[in-house]
């Protein structure tokens, strides 16, 4: 099979990678010389070391290589059946590409996005057929990251919505489907983890390192939510969160914060900057958190419930399946559990009083308890028994 893949930075390439390591031939393609030439020395040595490690042998590593042709250009793209871009997350932009590659690949060619939180019914908008026009959402880095979101927009068929499917489980993948709204499963339900993590600490009721080893040593998290974000970048993170903030004509659920917006301002932007929420330089004391247990359960529960909430409601409104939306959260992000699977465990009735009690505090909309919750509540019921 003949795919391009348009964009040669960390996700395009590391898309790229995941289809030739399945078979595919495929065309690496970025104007920039520059883009093309550093992902061309990351996959040789990415490959290298797998042959180091004994993942791969020489005959292995050879085979993959020569799928991956990289070039400057639109040459040869007429032979593909299946063209993903991953470029800057800019609508017009993305337009104005998706007309451009219709002109030049044949008719029953596949036109997907690799966005995070943009609309698929605009893209597929911009084609002559919208029909063949899908979202297909990998987490980086594409090579180890199991899942993909798989987006129909509205105008999407059938057909290529299942084609798609096929397609990206024939990867090694694990695919969920979502429905066509910002930030579609993970982007959506995991605003919380970061939202709540820093009202927490604007209200001065723990700082960063307590807070972050709440979520670590009692939720079981892999990384907290300011290590987390340190390793995002914080204006990558703050632009997401602005950004589904926007499209949802700003429901307090997922305002941004001031904290997040200074740094991202002042180029503390965490990992790749070196100082963000925690300082990286080699002379840098790490922070000590409190392990007053008490205040760490109220920071966990605090935290989960309203990641609980978002996951509920994302199950009213149908964005995605119970199982999806839980896979989703383990597979995607690494969470430990699912979410819904965690409401049962804790008990609908705690999540509910929870929720109350912050909204007769704070009386604010983003506390308010998703009507799902409410009725299981009502009703007794559970998400999986």
């Amino acid at each position: 099979m003949n795919i391009s893949v348009i964009g040669a930075g960390s996700m395009g390439s590391g898309i790229a990678q995941v289809a030739a390591q399945s078979g595919a031939k495929v065309l690496l393609i970025d104007k920039f010389p520059n883009a093309i030439d550093k992902a061309k020395q990351k996959h040789q040595k990415i490959f290298n070391r797998l042959v180091e490690k004994g993942k791969w042998s020489v005959a292995e590593r050879q085979k993959v290589v020569d799928n991956i042709h990289y070039q400057t250009d639109f040459s040869n793209i007429e032979n593909c059946s299946f063209v993903i871009e991953a470029i800057i997350e800019n609508v017009e932009i993305k337009k104005s590409l998706f007309q451009e590659l219709e002109a030049l690949v044949s008719e029953d060619c596949i036109i997907a996005s690799n966005t995070s939180s943009l609309s698929m019914a605009s893209l597929a908008a911009s084609l002559k057929n919208p029909a063949r026009c899908i979202g297909v959402h990998f987490f980086n880095p594409a090579p180890l990251m199991k899942l993909v979101e798989i987006i129909p927009a509205i105008q999407t068929s059938e057909a290529i919505k299942n084609q798609t499917l096929e397609l990206i489980k024939s990867w090694g993948k694990i695919t969920v489907l979502a429905k066509d709204t910002p930030g579609f499963i993970v982007n959506r339900v995991a605003r919380p983890f970061y939202g709540e993590a820093l009202r927490i600490y604007e209200e001065g009721f723990a700082d960063v390192a307590t807070i972050d080893f709440a979520m670590t040593e009692i939720g079981g998290f892999r990384m907290g939510p300011f290590t987390l974000m340190d390793y995002i970048g914080n204006d990558i993170n703050y632009t997401v969160t602005e950004t589904v903030f926007k499209a949802f004509y700003y429901d307090e659920r997922y305002k941004p914060a001031f904290t997040q917006k200074r740094l991202s301002e002042a180029g503390f932007l965490g990992r790749k900057t070196g100082k963000g929420y925690y300082d990286y330089n080699e002379s840098a004391i790490k922070p000590d958190s409190k392990k007053d247990p008490e205040l760490l359960e109220h920071i966990f529960w605090r935290i989960l419930v309203m990641l609980i909430n978002e996951a509920a409601d994302a199950l009213y409104l149908n964005i995605a399946s119970k199982e999806d939306i839980d896979l989703a959260m383990t597979k995607g992000v690494n969470y430990p559990k699912g979410l819904l699977q965690w409401a049962d465990e804790k008990g609908i009735a705690h999540c509910v009083e929870t929720l109350d009690r912050l909204f007769d505090e704070y009386h604010e909309t983003r506390y308010r308890c998703s009507p799902l919750l409410r009725k299981m509540k009502r009703d007794g019921t559970t998400f999986y028994n």
